[in-house]
């Protein structure tokens, strides 16, 4: 049912009861059994894998969005990193797509608690792959927790390449308290920062707030954000970069 969910975004009740052949009271069981392992939502009639203020989606929901999109931005973003750098990346889905990009940079430290990122980098010729500790996530498919950000607090990077789950104006958001934690960790470790956040991500908040974009040295969105967002941004001192998706 769940990998249903995640291709659709949304479903009822009923759509599921007539989707797997059982009754609505096995759906609402099943759904709620989900909803407390934090796999996604539940909305009036039915139930969401899609992100909201209060709940961010699992990570095999949101490696599907915008995934071209997410190329583009990362090739970008990327661009700020040169041989011999050390490099961190947060578990965000548009980090992991920074593998390919990082690959022909090396030789490269990376330093990052996503699980697929580091999967991606194990088998690169000349990098060095620091795998930050701590307490696993299938949510997020990374390591989070006290491991993780006491082994953050011993390090320091050249780059950080992290992203946001919403940005507000000219304020970045999470909604996990915990992934927001090593985010601010690796914020404050590194010499530059490089925000990475598709079109979506803009014009929404979350429960927790991080910190205001001009802490970073750039943001990297795409073509896809419309032009008076751009703008705005612009005109409040943010160092924009745009991804150009073609036409």
């Amino acid at each position: 049912m769940f990998d249903h969910l995640v291709a659709e975004g949304a479903a009822s009740i009923e759509a599921l009861s007539q989707r797997f052949a059982v009754s609505r009271m096995t759906i609402h069981r099943d759904l709620d059994e989900m909803e407390g392992e934090g796999l996604l939502r539940r909305v009036r009639g039915g139930a969401s894998v899609e992100a909201s203020g209060q709940f961010e989606s699992d990570v095999r929901y949101r490696s599907h969005v915008a995934l071209e999109e997410k190329r583009a931005i990362a090739r970008t973003a990327a661009g700020f990193v040169e041989p011999g750098m050390s490099v961190m990346v947060d578990d965000g889905s548009t980090g992991r797509c920074l593998a390919p990009f990082l690959a022909e940079r090396v030789p490269l430290t990376v330093i990052t608690n996503n699980m697929g990122l580091i999967g991606d980098l194990a088998p690169v010729p000349r990098l060095r792959l620091l795998s930050l500790g701590g307490t696993y996530s299938q949510r997020f498919d990374g390591f989070f927790g006290v491991v993780t950000e006491a082994a953050l607090g011993t390090l320091r990077a050249d780059i950080a390449i992290l992203s946001s789950s919403a940005i507000e104006g000219r304020t970045a958001f999470h909604q996990d308290q915990e992934v927001l934690a090593v985010k601010q960790r690796m914020h404050g470790a590194a010499r530059r920062r490089v925000l990475m956040a598709h079109h979506q991500k803009f014009g929404r908040t979350a429960l927790h707030l991080w910190t205001d974009l001009s802490t970073f040295d750039a943001l990297v969105t795409s073509n896809a954000l419309v032009p008076a967002a751009l703008g705005a941004l612009r005109d409040e001192g943010i160092a924009v970069h745009v991804a150009d998706l073609g036409p």
